[in-house]
């Protein structure tokens, strides 16, 4: 290994480290707790090192949010070949109710991310991509992108309503059933299954 190389590694788990504590602080005690000095405390080197990675905690939110996106695509993917579009919805609803941080981090925070563009970052699009691959498979290409969209914007207003306490927690599954019932081609054979994530014919 080259200096140059060892130096680009250690750069990249010094940033690594950054990320990881405040994801980590955020998740315990929300992102007002998140601090340049308590994240260099955290990591123990100085605030200008934190500030060679990262300009300021917006860019450490938007690095964060980035993460997410990548382990959200991740969960949607093994969704998506293990079952199909009822478990991609399953996966994306547990996905935004075990990580209620992460999750508003990733869509409700003001983090400098660009969203349906060319410029969109890799994990965000793999996300999208895997909704939208789910929904090819059960309606064929036709309004492809335009129907992703909305059954994506579905999904986040039902998690954003229930978390936000607009929805009944309790309704959730029979929600969630009516959603799949207009999406999937599999809903004129069978009935969704609250709760079980299958179909049934």
């Amino acid at each position: 290994m080259t200096v140059r190389e060892r130096r680009e590694r250690e750069r990249e788990d010094r940033e690594r480290r950054i990320i990881d504590a405040a994801r980590e602080i955020a998740e315990a005690e929300g992102w007002d707790a998140v601090t340049t000095r308590r994240l260099a405390e955290r990591i123990e080197y100085s605030q200008p090192v934190l500030y060679s990675h990262f300009k300021g905690k917006d860019a450490i939110m938007a690095a964060v949010a980035i993460d997410g996106f990548a382990e959200l695509a991740a969960e949607l993917r093994a969704a998506r070949t293990e079952a199909g579009l009822a478990e991609v919805a399953t996966a994306y609803t547990r996905f935004a109710e075990t990580r209620p941080v992460l999750y508003e981090t990733m869509f409700t925070s003001a983090v400098d991310l660009t969203f349906a563009s060319t410029e969109t970052p890799a994990p965000l699009q793999a996300g999208f991509g895997e909704l939208r691959e789910a929904l090819r498979a059960t309606n064929g290409d036709e309004d492809l992108d335009a129907q992703t969209e909305v059954f994506w914007a579905s999904l986040h207003g039902l998690m954003t309503l229930m978390r936000g306490g607009r929805l009944r927690r309790e309704d959730h599954d029979r929600r969630l059933a009516l959603l799949l019932q207009r999406f999937s081609g599999q809903a004129r054979r069978g009935s969704f299954q609250p709760g079980r994530g299958k179909w049934q014919v």
